[in-house]
C-alpha cells in the first residue's frame, strides 16, 4: 500500500491487480479521467467488480480518510497510491488532482462509505474536472439512501433526500417545515448523539407520519425500526437505554391525509382556542389533521388577532 507522493507517479511499477476468492485478477488500464467510485456502506462484500477493477487500475485514489480506504484495499489486495480529499483540505487538494487529470491520469474518487457526492465534498471536484474538459465516469454501487428506502416499506415512487438537518434549533425547525407539504417520502441522515432531539422535532412539526429508523445498515448490528414519528421520538428519548451508536438513516412517509382546507383548520382552531391555550389548540389541530404546525400556528395567531 502506498500513500501519495506529490512528485511524479508513485504507483508506476506497482501490480495493478485485485483478489477475489483467493484469485488474483489483472485490472485493465483505464482511460484518463475522474472515476466516481461507490464503496460499501458497511459490509465490505458489497462492492462491485467494476469498482475493484477501477481502484486497482487508477493512478491515484482520492479518499476522505486514507486509513478507512486502506482497509478496503487490503481486503481485496489492491496496492494503490492514495491522496486525501475531504472537507478540510478540498480547496488545497483540488488543484493537485486537476493537475493529475491534465497529465492524462486516471483518478478514482471514493468516500469513506457509499456513493461519493452524497453529503461529501466531491461535488466541487466533479464540477472543476468537467469545466477543465476532463471526462467524469460513474462507477455506481452501494448507497445508504437507496438501501434504507429498500427496507423501509414506504413509497419509493417519489422521494426527497435532505441530508443532515441544521444543528441549530431555529434553522432545523424552518427546514422541517419545508417538508410538510412535500408529496414524497423524505430521507434524512442523523448522528446518534442527535437522533432523539431530531425525532422529537420531526414529530412535533410534521404530525402523524410513518417513520422507519435504519441504523448500521449492512453491518453486524443492523437495525430497521418502523413506527410513527411520535413513537420513535419517545423510544429514543426514553429512560430505558437504547442503542444510539452508529449511522442513522431516517425515512419518513408522505402525509396520507387529503390536504385540509383553511376553512376547516380555522373551524377546528376556533373550537380549540375556546377551551385552551394557543399551544394546546395548535397541538390538537396538528394531531387531528396532520397539517403543518407552522401553518396551523399562523392561522391561530391570525384568528386571535382578529378576535381582539
Amino acid at each position: 500500500m502506498s500513500v501519495d507522493n506529490p512528485s511524479g507517479d508513485p504507483a508506476t511499477n506497482r501490480p495493478r491487480t485485485y483478489a477475489v476468492a483467493g484469485q488474483s485478477i489483472h485490472a485493465d488500464s483505464l482511460a484518463p479521467g475522474l472515476y466516481v467510485v461507490a464503496t460499501p456502506i458497511g459490509n465490505l462484500g458489497d462492492i462491485t467488480l467494476r469498482a475493484l477493477e477501477t481502484l486497482a487500475a487508477a493512478d491515484v485514489v482520492a479518499c476522505e480518510d486514507t486509513r478507512i480506504t486502506q482497509k478496503l484495499l487490503e481486503r481485496y489486495r489492491i496496492r494503490a497510491a492514495m491522496t486525501p480529499y475531504h472537507d478540510h483540505n478540498a480547496a488545497a487538494a483540488r488543484p493537485a488532482i486537476l493537475r493529475r487529470l491534465a497529465e492524462s491520469k486516471a483518478v478514482a474518487l471514493v468516500t469513506d462509505a457509499g456513493t461519493p457526492l452524497i453529503s461529501d465534498p466531491g461535488f466541487k471536484l466533479v464540477r472543476a474536472a468537467q469545466a477543465a474538459g476532463h471526462r467524469v465516469f460513474a462507477v455506481p454501487g452501494a448507497s445508504s439512501v437507496l438501501a434504507a428506502l429498500c427496507v423501509a416499506g414506504l413509497p419509493t415512487d417519489r422521494f426527497y433526500f435532505a441530508g443532515f438537518l441544521p444543528p441549530k434549533p431555529s434553522a432545523r425547525a424552518t427546514r422541517i417545515d419545508e417538508f410538510a407539504n412535500l408529496p414524497a417520502t423524505i430521507v434524512l441522515f442523523e448522528a446518534g448523539s442527535r437522533i432523539a432531539q431530531t425525532l422529537a422535532d420531526l414529530a412535533e412539526r410534521l404530525g402523524a407520519r410513518e417513520a422507519v429508523i435504519c441504523r448500521e445498515l449492512t453491518k453486524l448490528h443492523e437495525e430497521v425500526r418502523p413506527g410513527l414519528l411520535a413513537e420513535q421520538a419517545t423510544h429514543y428519548a426514553g429512560e430505558v437505554e437504547v442503542e444510539r451508536r452508529g449511522e442513522f438513516v431516517i425515512v419518513i412517509g408522505p402525509s396520507k391525509d387529503t390536504p385540509v382546507e383553511v376553512a376547516d383548520i380555522d373551524a377546528l382552531l376556533r373550537s380549540a382556542l375556546a377551551n385552551g391555550s394557543t399551544k394546546e389548540a395548535v397541538d390538537a389541530v396538528v394531531g387531528a389533521t396532520g397539517a403543518s404546525r407552522r401553518n396551523v400556528y399562523r392561522r391561530a395567531i391570525a384568528l386571535k388577532n382578529n378576535a381582539e
